[in-house]
């Protein structure tokens, strides 16, 4: 893991002077090395949001099997969440603990995908952009929702797009990953174009909604007989 970028212990005025000069060192470029391993990430909180909770899986890409990819590693890290929920500043909060999960990892993936935003974010640092930093690893958002930006309607079938714009400014794309469900929000974190997210986006998905590094990482934050 790459060195610290800052503490942890800023005041809310001081963190978001920080995604804004932090936003600058991203990478919106590929620079991606053989994809072998994927992981994904999700992260939520636990006891009234005291404790945060991160889920990675990582995953075996061979695009002989895709999108069935087999699970090479799976962690849970949980620790004292060190910042209130103050809406633009969720990293400051999740990452903490997501950085704890990949200490654990004895695979370091080189693609990861994220259970939230990308760039696509009010000062372009949503917690894969983040966490991206963080790792030097190229780092991919996919939202359910939107937090930042707007778009047009998009169509109905699987893998219809439209670009998500911040005034003329492209930040990511609202994917319809299945026929008539609801779009996923996708957006480059570090290390990756809009272009190639989508491009690793459709080619994990399986016959949910979610990429399926994401959709795992979601489903074993969600067991309940989790160890530490």
């Amino acid at each position: 893991m790459s060195s610290p970028l800052h503490e942890w212990s800023l005041a809310p005025r001081e963190a978001r002077m920080l995604q804004s000069q932090l936003a600058k060192r991203l990478e919106l470029t590929d620079r991606l090395a053989p994809i072998t391993h994927i992981a994904g990430v999700d992260i939520g909180f636990e006891e009234g949001g005291e404790i945060t909770r991160a889920a990675v899986v990582v995953l075996k890409w061979d695009p002989a099997t895709a999108p069935d990819l087999s699970v090479v590693e799976q962690v849970v890290h949980r620790e004292p969440t060190r910042m209130p929920y103050i809406p633009g500043l969720l990293s400051f909060r999740e990452i903490p603990a997501a950085l704890g999960a990949f200490e654990k990892l004895s695979v370091m993936p080189e693609l990861v995908m994220v259970d939230g935003q990308g760039i696509a974010h009010p000062r372009r640092l949503g917690v894969a952009a983040h966490l991206g930093l963080w790792l030097d690893l190229p780092t991919i958002g996919i939202a359910k929702s939107r937090l930042y930006g707007q778009h047009a309607e998009v169509g109905e079938q699987r893998g219809d797009w439209e670009p998500l714009y911040a005034g003329q400014e492209t930040i990511g794309a609202v994917l319809r990953s299945r026929t008539k469900v609801k779009p996923v929000y996708v957006s480059p974190g570090h290390r990756i174009t809009l272009e190639t997210s989508l491009t690793w986006v459709l080619r994990c998905l399986g016959r949910t909604k979610l990429p399926e590094p994401t959709r795992l990482a979601d489903r074993l934050a969600s067991r309940r007989d989790q160890r530490r």
